[in-house]
């Protein structure tokens, strides 16, 4: 009897609370995505980052961090779509491993005057692939967090729905 009140008190709370828990992890993940970039932007290797690959890495972080943060808040108020686009986001985290990372890690650029270097060192690849892996599991996990509790009160909502229109007639 105990716990079933316990679970009655937990539903009725998220009519009157916000999904705090998903949304403070995917502001997590913005902050580790930007640990991510700046450990590439920083590196000064010749002219290899000096292209068009960057200029749509860039443009890719901006959008990413407007998604994430409109996700976030979506999220944090009950509303399913943008848990689904958390875990969209987290997805593509995992993706971006595979493109500007392991082409760099793969890489040899040559400088005037020095010899052919590895324009991304393994230290380097595995900080940015741990980076991008992190931020992918916590917006997974903020989406997944989200679609339970957001179910969970919708449910509620409806039953809820259904007592008092019984209550009414």
């Amino acid at each position: 009897m105990a716990s079933k009140v316990k679970t009655l008190i937990k539903k009725d709370r998220l009519r009157f609370t916000k999904n705090k828990l998903s949304a403070g992890l995917i502001l997590a993940a913005i902050a580790i995505n930007a640990l991510y970039f700046v450990s590439i932007y920083r590196s000064d290797v010749g002219s290899y980052y000096y292209n068009l690959t960057i200029g749509v890495s860039i443009l890719y972080n901006l959008i990413f961090m407007l998604i994430a943060f409109l996700s976030s808040e979506g999220v944090k108020n009950y509303k399913i779509g943008y848990a689904y686009a958390a875990i969209v986001l987290g997805i593509v985290q995992i993706g971006r491993i595979f493109v500007l990372p392991s082409q760099a890690h793969a890489a040899q650029n040559t400088v005037v005057g020095k010899e052919a270097e590895t324009v991304m060192l393994d230290d380097q690849f595995g900080y940015v692939a741990i980076c991008l892996c992190l931020s992918a599991a916590l917006l997974i996990c903020a989406g997944v967090i989200g679609i339970i509790k957001t179910t969970t009160l919708r449910n509620y909502q409806a039953e809820l729905d259904k007592k008092n229109e019984g209550n009414n007639q």
